[in-house]
């Protein structure tokens, strides 16, 4: 199923991924709405042509024009903003996502959404360390992953909808995961991945670091440049499984250490052609 190209597209959350999905679609001659409480944010899109229309305010009549919505906000304000306003929507839209937790998030909105609107949930795995619309960048999504997470109440046609988004964005590969599936790959690959770049930058207070330091460590530690609110939200939102993550790799790391302590050459370079191994597969 492909998109309508004179479709209006709303997005909600004009920062990052709001904003990189509005270039997206812009680029392909969609007419953009956006709608952010910070007025700068807006300001900027209409000087620099991200969006053509944008408010501050969730108006009926602004929301009503959209044939399709995509939500860029904070999980719990995502709940929030549908209770309190999905009576905006026109009947028979999809809306999707960018939320990086799903079980938490997915199974409540469809719980409280209109029977007459799709919520088809869905997660570009694309993203920056930086924040707000003035660093947004659609060429974030091309050849990325893009997950469609839908559960028993979407229909194969919002799942087909939702994959063809994907294509629209540029992505790579399109994947549909349940949202329990989802939440374990991404405790591992990209909770996890936070977790080790945030300790790596609080266990040693050293501000001279910076002047020895090699690319090994700006690598490893790129994304400890973090959103404090959003990310522990999704922690909270994802404990168990990204618990039962920080075991595992607490535990592998304990076994790097002991073979270390006893000067187990062998094991290490074991461990070492695994990984070596194992990140080959990324290259590919």
């Amino acid at each position: 199923m492909e998109w309508i190209s004179k479709s209006n597209v709303l997005i909600v959350g004009l920062g990052l991924m709001g904003g990189s999905y509005a270039k997206a679609f812009k680029r392909f001659g969609y007419h953009v709405m956006a709608i952010d409480k910070k007025k700068e944010s807006i300001e900027f899109a209409l000087e620099n042509k991200i969006i053509d229309e944008g408010s501050t305010e969730v108006k009926k009549e602004f929301v009503g024009k959209a044939d399709t919505v995509i939500f860029a906000l904070y999980p719990e304000v995502f709940k929030k903003w549908i209770k309190e306003y999905q009576s905006f929507f026109k009947k028979n839209i999809f809306i999707t996502d960018v939320t990086g937790v799903k079980s938490a998030v997915v199974y409540d909105i469809q719980d409280i959404l209109r029977e007459d609107v799709e919520f088809i949930a869905s997660h570009p795995m694309a993203g920056r360390e930086v924040y707000g619309v003035q660093n947004s960048d659609d060429r974030i999504f091309l050849n990325a992953n893009f997950i469609v997470t839908p559960t028993e109440k979407n229909t194969k046609k919002a799942i087909e909808w939702c994959s063809s988004l994907g294509r629209v964005l540029g992505c790579r590969k399109i994947s549909i995961l349940s949202p329990k599936e989802h939440d374990e790959m991404i405790g591992y690959v990209s909770q996890l991945t936070h977790v080790i770049a945030v300790s790596l930058m609080t266990c040693k207070d050293n501000r001279h670091l910076v002047d020895y330091t090699g690319d090994s460590f700006r690598d490893l530690t790129r994304i400890a440049r973090i959103n404090e609110k959003m990310w522990s939200e999704l922690f909270l939102m994802n404990k168990d499984v990204l618990l039962k993550e920080m075991d595992e790799f607490i535990e592998e790391m304990s076994n790097m250490r002991n073979l270390l302590a006893n000067e187990d050459a062998e094991g290490m370079k074991e461990k070492m052609k695994i990984s070596t191994k194992r990140r080959g597969w990324f290259d590919k």
